[in-house]
């Protein structure tokens, strides 16, 4: 008989569950959302952090990589940083947006609230087995933002909602629903306000009702020694139209989770991630869309730039049940792989039960062509410029997407800052 033991505990899971044990302490909160909480603990005490052995976490093996988790929880703060754009409307996705007055057909208050009421454990139950981003946020959770846009509002402009970490432990959750015809952008920034390290979850829920039309930008900037994990879990109705823009240009340890179902017809997703990979950081996107019905569209393309010692990863699962005819749903990974010693790991799936469908996936991964490099070089431009030139031009194609003046320029800018920095 085999006697399968316990896998030693690594100092990342002990500060983990001495975090737990600290917290609960604090807390005053309903019995069944504890109880959930004490089960969830319980699994994670056995279980530990995921590993290589569990598929969606193959690339990124938590219990080696997370090596260190902060002691402590972040203070509470509102919005703290300029605004991506200067006409945007700045609220605090932690503390339920009491930083601005909200647009009209706009209501915002704090997740604490669900907290508190008796759907709390629904709202926190994980979904999925390999969901550990999910389980450590229910565990930690204590701040947040509720969002609802009530139908047919268009919201003239963008609503940036900080994210903002100063050290410590931070957990945040968003539920957002967008009314039926409505339209709106919303600009979340995942923010580090100084150097401390922080170990960060923050989740996203996010309804798109029938024929609404929704942009959605998560720009990560965490700093150099930071632990995020993302999440944003998004329903789309019929006729919606949703661009998700990810950007992570920051972070030590980042991943971050898009899951999508489409659940009525003619739905077009689109999603559109820039990674800028730099020092010895690791960066994970993961992705899986569910096509539940028929005629609907995705397309999604991610854009990666690796320098120095960084190690990238793309996971996209496109899933398209029997009734989902008429799909038609791309997937394209493109990296510039820029050192010897980085790493960029993709790995497209499709999975099809439909027989009319169009699905493909692609992936490419090149070093800048020499050609076009001495084609600048000979006009007089120097060597450093001409590359960042060439990465510049690599990148900008995906931000055109956002067809969006004053996001594209944005970005850019940030980008080209970026790119000064570490090329």
């Amino acid at each position: 008989m085999n006697v399968q033991s316990k896998k030693p505990i690594t100092a990342a899971e002990q500060s983990l569950l001495d975090r737990y044990a600290e917290r609960r302490k604090e807390r005053q909160g309903n019995a069944s959302l504890t109880a959930l909480r004490d089960g969830l603990v319980h699994e994670f005490d056995q279980t530990g952090l995921p590993g290589r052995r569990i598929e969606t976490w193959h690339y990124t093996d938590l219990r080696t990589l997370l090596k260190f988790v902060p002691e402590g929880f972040s203070p509470e703060t509102g919005a703290s940083a300029k605004p991506l754009l200067s006409d945007a409307i700045v609220l605090s996705a932690r503390v339920g947006g009491q930083d601005s007055a909200m647009p009209e057909g706009m209501a915002v208050s704090s997740f604490n609230e669900l907290l508190t009421s008796a759907n709390a454990t629904d709202l926190l139950e994980s979904k999925r087995p390999d969901d550990f981003i999910g389980r450590v946020n229910s565990i930690f959770v204590d701040g947040g933002s509720v969002i609802d846009v009530s139908k047919g509002v268009k919201l003239e402009k963008p609503v940036e909602l900080q994210n903002a970490a100063s050290g410590g432990h931070l957990h945040t959750r968003m539920s957002v629903n967008i009314g039926d015809g409505a339209e709106g952008t919303f600009i979340e920034r995942q923010i580090a306000t100084d150097t401390a390290d922080s170990f960060v979850s923050s989740i996203t829920d996010l309804t798109v009702g029938k024929s609404a039309v929704v942009t959605w930008i998560i720009s990560q900037e965490r700093g150099d020694t930071d632990t995020h994990l993302g999440q944003i879990n998004i329903r789309l109705g019929e006729d919606a139209r949703l661009m998700l823009f990810i950007a992570n240009a920051g972070g030590h340890l980042v991943r971050q989770e898009v899951h999508v179902t489409a659940d009525g017809e003619n739905s077009d997703f689109a999603l559109r991630g820039v990674n800028l990979l730099g020092g010895d950081s690791h960066t994970d996107i993961t992705m899986e869309y569910d096509h539940l019905v028929a005629n609907c569209v995705s397309t999604e393309t991610i854009r990666n730039v690796v320098f120095d010692r960084a190690r990238g990863v793309f996971q996209g699962q496109i899933r398209v049940a029997q009734i989902a005819q008429k799909t038609d749903a791309k997937m394209a990974c493109n990296t510039l792989l820029l050192s010897d010693e980085g790493e960029f790991f993709s790995k497209p799936e499709l999975e099809i039960f439909a027989d009319d469908v169009q699905c493909g996936h692609g992936a490419t991964v090149a070093d800048i062509d020499e050609n076009h490099l001495f084609y600048l070089k000979a006009r007089g431009i120097s060597d450093s410029k001409a590359r960042a030139m060439l990465v510049n031009a690599f990148i900008s194609e995906i931000v055109e997407d956002l067809e969006n003046e004053d996001l594209v320029e944005a970005f850019e800018q940030r980008f080209s800052e970026w790119l000064t920095r570490h090329a």
